[in-house]
């Protein structure tokens, strides 16, 4: 790969995509274009230390890529809205449509390879299950606007003649890990958990109002950050050395391909603590009882077939890593 091409990651100043530019750092490349919306004060110890060439507005990002003499080698595209509160569909039509797009169209014009972030909120109550087959995509019921709009792009790519030479949309299930302080509500139930160990001692989970699932098994497929940036990183590289074959583009499921229960979840963070597991169950809020999902789990056949078949963090291991050098030390990645 070509150390003078710049890579373009959006949504760098976000949880996800801050810890994509500190891998992609830690692995030698430091020619990156990051894009987001810098002011925001509550991100800035996500990107501020990490080391790239530019930083580009997000509404600006087309304007100085007409003017951009360089090559880019690649875009991963995190950048989204990803506020599953935000009701309103135009908020997410503007940035989770729209704007990836645009990124596609960039793409497709010259050339560039591309990584875009879908999600596993595509899938909805998963009536039709957890796989990344493109021919459910057109028929898959997401249960509110940002997963509505995740299905909408991903359906819009898949009716495109004309593509990127390379590019995956990655259905990114439960993630977890460093750089989501900024997260608040959204934040992951690691987070929440870990601040509600050290305030009260207990943590608080939704009772189960379904007959087959217990309080706190309702059911999950948790990922930690760390193993989403070597797939990510890992279909980079193949695709810019050219080893990526036409016929792998499409979708693919990024989870573990394990669902663990919520209750196992908040164990292990007690764990990281060393602490006795103390947990209170608390009724649902009415309003979002129909729109809860009580199991994801990733088919990960695809992947494993495209080639990738690095061994994934355990729950335990991953939750472990996360709160012992990163929450506990309120450290970035």
């Amino acid at each position: 790969m070509d150390s003078n091409s710049a890579i373009i990651v959006t949504g760098a100043a976000g949880f996800i995509g801050s810890c994509m530019v500190q891998y992609l750092n830690e692995h030698g490349f430091t020619n990156l274009i990051l894009v987001d919306d810098f002011g925001a004060d509550d991100k800035q110890s996500n990107w501020q230390t990490k080391k790239y060439k530019k930083l580009v507005q997000l509404d600006m990002l087309f304007k100085w890529l007409e003017g951009y003499e360089g090559q880019i080698a690649a875009i991963i595209h995190l950048g989204a809205r990803t506020d599953t509160t935000e009701f309103d569909y135009a908020v997410h039509q503007k940035l989770n449509v729209d704007y990836s797009i645009a990124v596609w169209n960039y793409c497709t014009v010259n050339n560039v390879p591309l990584i875009y972030a879908s999600s596993a909120a595509t899938y909805g109550a998963g009536e039709l299950g957890y796989d990344d087959n493109h021919e459910v995509v057109e028929a898959l019921k997401p249960l509110n606007p940002y997963g509505i709009s995740k299905n909408e792009f991903d359906k819009w790519a898949l009716k495109q003649d004309a593509q990127p030479p390379s590019w995956t949309g990655l259905k990114f299930f439960n993630i977890y890990g460093p750089n989501e302080y900024h997260k608040a509500r959204m934040a992951s139930v690691i987070f929440h958990s870990f601040n509600q160990i050290n305030k009260d001692g207990v943590v608080k989970l939704f009772k189960s109002h379904r007959s087959d699932f217990e309080d706190g098994q309702q059911l999950r497929d948790f990922v930690y950050v760390k193993d989403l940036l070597k797939v990510i990183n890992w279909m980079m590289v193949t695709m810019v050395d050219g080893d990526w074959a036409e016929e792998k583009n499409g979708l693919y499921n990024l989870g573990t391909g394990e669902a663990r229960s919520f209750y196992d979840l908040v164990a292990a963070t007690f764990s990281g603590l060393d602490k006795e597991t103390v947990v209170e169950f608390i009724d649902m809020p009415i309003d979002i009882r129909d729109k809860y999902q009580y199991f994801t789990e990733a088919n990960m056949q695809k992947l494993h077939a495209a080639g990738y078949n690095d061994k994934f963090y355990t729950l335990e291991d991953g939750v472990d890593d996360y709160v012992r050098n990163y929450l506990s030390k309120q450290a970035f990645y």
